[in-house]
């Protein structure tokens, strides 16, 4: 708990309170945790439309910056062409095992890579099912489609 500001504030489990201290009545306030469940969703091989190298390099950096800060995803789904960027000959699949040991779940759609004939060649994360990219979406409180 901290008091300050005319406030004193505190936490319970994952929601994080303000009490208003200089008000006859005082008013409750739920403000957002700062531990937001997020996924991150992947569908491209790499970012934007733009002619490769240009996606590739912007996917790099993006997973690049996320995985020197300190808030990182949940989940990362990988569907459609962004499963390629999780098997042998992805430029960043090394960048991909670090974010995992992290903690993060890759999961990468088993359709995808089907019907890619890529299945033989994966090298990061766990193979699953739309249902699986559903729930981890449900579960969410941010969702983020790169």
């Amino acid at each position: 708990m901290y008091a300050g500001g005319g406030f004193c504030f505190f936490n319970i489990g994952q929601y994080s309170f303000a009490v208003c201290l200089n008000k006859l009545t005082m008013e409750v306030i739920k403000m957002f945790s700062e531990n937001k469940s997020t996924v991150i969703l992947i569908t491209r091989q790499g970012m934007g439309d733009a002619e490769q190298p240009l996606p590739m390099k912007l996917v790099q950096t993006y997973l690049t910056l996320l995985n020197d800060s300190n808030t990182l995803p949940d989940v990362i789904c990988f569907y459609t062409a962004g499963v390629k960027l999780t098997v042998e000959g992805s430029p960043i699949i090394e960048l991909l095992r670090a974010i995992e040991a992290k903690g993060v779940r890759l999961i990468l759609c088993g359709t995808c890579l089907n019907f890619y004939g890529l299945t033989e060649r994966v090298q990061v994360g766990i193979v699953g099912g739309m249902t699986d990219i559903i729930e981890a979406q449900r579960r969410a409180d941010k969702v983020i489609s790169l």
